[in-house]
């Protein structure tokens, strides 16, 4: 009941508030949250495609890249638009890990990204429904799984079982589900078997999204795409994985 009550507050409750407003001004919700289009070339708002979305998240990675980040919608005026909705070109399901920020990797702001983080950028029952959310009623054309190198929960869930035995109860569930991605590895040193779970394990959570009825619905029908990626640590590069 906590996590009903918490899930209405942060998600339901706001888009149930805009709704009379809508009613009464016509599309005053729009017309709010796009106003800055007509100047702001990073702008977001409804009718991108998934692959305009890709494309903002690449472009702005290289800016980020080359340190030349924009750090576009931070303003006020921005921040003031969007008291009356979102309309992320985007939902990212991204690792904990304080070295992967994610709006800054992507050099995007305010309103532009639908965030969620796990350790292990896992796709269990929170986060697929919090992707969900974001299809569903904020329309994102893109979902994107990104790992990223050295991921201490890939690296845990590659430990032997009796290591893995010493951590607490709730860490273990988290290691077991990344276990699943990492049982085809192909033996090497440590790193290289980091190095190649961190893909293997993006790529899984991106099926397990994939395989729940709508976003298999949305793809289907050319609305939605899902992407796996991994960051790299040292280069500061988004790489999409096939």
């Amino acid at each position: 009941m906590r996590r009903l009550a918490l899930f209405l507050v942060a998600f339901v409750l706001p888009v149930l508030s805009v709704a009379p407003a809508a009613a009464a001004g016509g599309s005053e919700l729009q017309a709010t949250h796009t106003a800055p289009a007509a100047h702001d070339a990073h702008a977001a708002g409804p009718g991108v495609t998934p692959q305009q979305a890709l494309d903002r998240l690449v472009e702005g990675n290289a800016r980020f890249v080359a340190g030349k980040s924009q750090r576009p919608h931070q303003t006020a005026q921005w921040r003031s638009g969007l008291t009356t909705g979102q309309h992320p070109i985007a939902a990212i399901l991204g690792c904990s890990d304080s070295r992967v920020p994610v709006e800054e990797v992507f050099d995007q702001g305010f309103g532009d990204l639908f965030v969620i983080r796990v350790a292990g950028n896992v796709a269990a029952d929170d986060e697929r429904g919090s992707i969900e959310y974001a299809v569903a009623h904020l329309g994102v054309p893109l979902v994107l799984v990104m790992g990223h190198e050295s991921c201490g929960a890939v690296t845990a869930a590659l430990s032997t079982e009796a290591e893995r035995k010493h951590e607490a109860p709730e860490i273990q569930i988290l290691l077991d589900r990344i276990t699943p991605s990492l049982k085809d590895l192909a033996t090497g040193t440590p790193e290289a078997r980091v190095h190649a779970g961190v893909e293997a394990n993006a790529r899984m959570s991106a099926r397990d999204l994939v395989g729940t009825p709508l976003l298999k619905e949305r793809i289907a029908k050319g609305e939605l795409q899902v992407k796996a990626a991994v960051y790299e640590l040292a280069t500061g590069k988004v790489r999409l994985l096939d």
